[in-house]
């Protein structure tokens, strides 16, 4: 179990983006609406670029999460909205399934 008890089920390797390839991440499939706007990240942290703004309800597909700076980020697609089709990182609290 992690992130507070949620329990990952690790996808076939091959299917995992590189940005998930990392030592310091962990698989996850996670279907998810984000909650608030909220930017989307080239790298996980606040100090990383925005790749632009998901407005509250836009749909995100996680593929694995990593934790920075005492926070929990996770990577994947947005499957909705302005950004839809573009990947990158999202602050886990503002993301619910």
């Amino acid at each position: 179990m992690l992130f507070g008890g949620l329990v990952a089920i690790a996808p076939a390797a091959s299917a995992l983006p590189a940005a998930c390839a990392k030592d310091d991440t962990f698989p996850i499939p996670l279907k998810e609406t984000t909650t608030a706007s909220v930017n989307l990240r080239k790298n996980p942290g606040t100090g990383s670029a925005s790749l632009g703004l998901l407005a509250k309800g836009t749909k995100f597909s996680g593929r694995c999460l990593a934790a920075k700076g005492g926070t929990n980020w996770t990577y994947g697609k947005v499957l909705s909205g302005a950004n839809k089709g573009r990947w990158g990182w999202v602050m886990w609290e503002y993301l619910r399934d």
